[in-house]
């Protein structure tokens, strides 16, 4: 694989692991969601927000589900094919970052997918489908740090 032929492409991957971890605040924010440390910067009192999945609009929610559903798989698909990647997604704290944000986004999304009323039923089948991927393969995403972080250590 390229990180045995070019080892500094972890150093690349550990600089870059900050970007993947704002993909998922800059969901949050959409959503209207903290999350704790998220973010360094006060909040201004004239940015409130009070955009909720719930209550934007539903291009927004497409939108969301969409991107969701693209990371979370690429993610997924890039620690199946390459484990080793696990401790340097560590050093960034990236279990304790992804399950916070599962905890704060995936219950709201899937709420406001729910109650929305949509004039076609297709619509409502999609962003399910989408969001149910989503959440199944951050599930998967989080086994297999568990599993090369805490497991495999302890039987190697």
């Amino acid at each position: 694989n390229i990180f045995t032929q070019q080892p500094s492409y972890f150093s690349d991957l550990d600089e870059t692991l900050p970007t993947v971890l704002q993909v998922f605040n800059n969901i949050l924010h959409k959503c209207g969601l903290q999350c704790e440390g998220a973010s360094a910067e006060p909040q201004k009192l004239e940015e409130k927000v009070n955009v909720t999945p719930g209550n934007m609009p539903l291009q927004e929610l497409k939108d969301i589900a969409l991107f969701l559903c693209d990371t979370c798989t690429t993610l997924w698909a890039f620690l199946d094919v390459f484990p080793l990647a696990c401790q340097t997604f560590q050093k960034h704290d990236f279990c304790y970052r992804l399950a916070s944000f599962y905890e704060l986004a995936i219950p709201e999304l899937e709420s406001a997918i729910k109650k929305r009323r949509y004039e076609d039923n297709s619509v409502f089948a999609d962003l399910w489908r989408r969001i149910s991927h989503s959440r199944k393969k951050m599930i998967e995403a989080f086994h297999i740090l568990i599993n090369q972080v805490c497991l495999q250590p302890i039987l190697e």
